[in-house]
């Protein structure tokens, strides 16, 4: 059992990694084309309402998909009443967004944000078809016919996008990009998922989990909130470029952090609930999933930090480089998602959903206003104080997760600091050696070669074990 479980485990990190670094490639390869082809103005309009979707989504969801993921045996019928749960509401909700795009061009004083928001918002009833498949394929572990669907599907639609943005169709092109994109997404979805819904519809599964996906549900909007707070209040306080701008720079800084974080959260609730029941192997499957994670995450977000100035005006021109700096920043507090991410799975996997959702709430709350406080004094200072916080709260997270797991703060620190250390130590060495190069591809290509060369080699000549094992199951070893 022990080997089946590494050897899922392993399976399902290694197509987690593979989607999402497809998926990451493809978005910063169209990433550059659309930044070079749109303005700041043309993403701040997109920005302003990316998070009426991502709520809509989970108001359908409504936290299903983790209530599933969180039941032993969970049978056709209750695959069947969240299927027609989702297919209801994620209808009533276009509906209702349809007729209140108004109210929110009104509120950022944008009139041609009515007919975007109509527009960008079908994508919610087109994965509002695909929750249940998508949540058959997750708590299966299917990870590869996940990272297949989720390649393709994005392929196709920056694709398009790319296309409509050639041919001048401003904004309409990251909208209809992302329509395409949750419409392949969720027609994939079905054709790898076997199961498949009937009309005989059952109310009571839904009204057993929801008590438990509720609190999912508020929990998740609160992430999103989380996530897109800059963009409302810049939207709102400031200017639709401002928004852009931010946009560009929150949009680059994420791609490496979901890197990880996507490939870890594949398959981390899922496994962390079926040890249960092994208190002591599940703390140190969880201690070796932060090890491996810290191992990633730290040297790619501090290395995008380092090249963040050289990457933003060769990628997508000088016209962007106002958002390098706030890239910089953001890049920081990007560092800590994909941690935060492992903590929060190990309280979900315990049926806690309660502080999940009291732990991301109190956070949307914090920012929202520590954010209007410190509007007046500009956008950096925002940015900075958004930082600070997120990387602070994910202590709160751990206290959680420590009186569950007794994962003890030293424990935590000990898996994670040798890392984060190592990673801000090789990039203030590399930034030292490369200061005198001028030429911006040559510094670009120089500092990314320099701090991976080093950060191997010190990881090799610390013996670190988690580059043992990720080597070994590179050449196909048993880990």
């Amino acid at each position: 059992m022990t080997d089946n479980l590494k050897e899922k485990t392993a399976k399902g990190l290694f197509w987690g990694f593979t989607n999402n670094g497809v998926q990451q490639l493809i978005g910063v390869v169209f990433g550059i084309i659309l930044g070079r082809l749109l303005d700041d103005t043309e993403y701040g309009m997109m920005a302003m309402i990316a998070i009426f979707p991502l709520i809509a989504k989970e108001l359908q969801n409504s936290g299903f998909t983790a209530a599933l993921t969180n039941m032993k045996e969970p049978t056709d019928n209750d695959y069947n009443s969240v299927f027609w749960f989702n297919i209801v509401v994620g209808f009533l909700i276009y509906v209702l967004l349809f007729f209140c795009a108004p109210l929110i061009a009104a509120f950022y004083h944008e009139p041609d944000l009515t007919r975007l928001c109509r527009y960008a918002f079908l994508s919610i009833p087109f994965s509002a078809l695909g929750t249940a498949q998508q949540a058959w394929l997750f708590k299966n572990l299917r990870v590869k016919q996940q990272a297949k669907a989720g390649m393709t599907a994005v392929l196709i639609s920056s694709t398009t996008g790319a296309l409509m943005a050639w041919a001048g169709c401003s904004y309409w092109s990251l909208a209809t990009q992302g329509i395409v994109y949750i419409g392949l997404n969720t027609l994939l979805m079905w054709h790898y998922s076997p199961w498949r819904p009937s009309l005989r519809i059952d109310t009571r599964p839904v009204r057993r989990m929801f008590r438990f996906s509720c609190k999912m549900l508020a929990t998740n909007i609160a992430i999103h909130i989380n996530n897109n707070v800059l963009n409302v209040l810049l939207g709102r306080f400031f200017t639709t470029p401002a928004a852009g701008t931010y946009s560009q720079a929150n949009t680059w800084s994420s791609k490496c952090a979901y890197l990880v974080q996507g490939m870890v959260s594949q398959v981390a609730q899922p496994v962390l609930v079926g040890l249960n029941d092994e208190k002591e192997r599940q703390l140190k499957v969880l201690r070796k999933m932060m090890r491996f994670t810290a191992f990633i995450t730290f040297p790619l977000m501090f290395g995008l930090g380092l090249v963040s100035r050289e990457f933003i005006v060769l990628a997508i021109t000088e016209k962007w480089l106002p958002s390098a700096e706030l890239m910089q920043l953001l890049c920081i507090s990007w560092a800590m998602v994909p941690l935060t991410v492992l903590l929060s799975n190990m309280i979900v996997s315990k049926g806690k959903s309660g502080t999940y959702f009291w732990c991301t709430v109190s956070l949307a709350v914090l920012q929202i206003m520590l954010m209007i406080l410190l509007a007046p004094y500009g956008i950096r200072i925002m940015v900075i104080g958004f930082v600070i916080l997120s990387c602070l709260w994910i202590f709160v997270w751990h206290h959680f997760t420590c009186r569950l797991t007794g994962y003890s703060l030293a424990m935590f620190l000990a898996d994670i600091l040798p890392f984060a250390l190592t990673a801000l130590g090789v990039m203030t060495v590399t930034h030292l050696l490369t200061m005198g190069i001028d030429n911006l591809w040559l510094l670009l290509l120089t500092r990314v070669v320099t701090a991976a060369l080093l950060y191997y080699l010190v990881m090799r000549l610390a013996g670190a074990t988690i580059l043992k094992e990720c080597l070994a199951f590179i050449r196909k070893k048993k880990l």
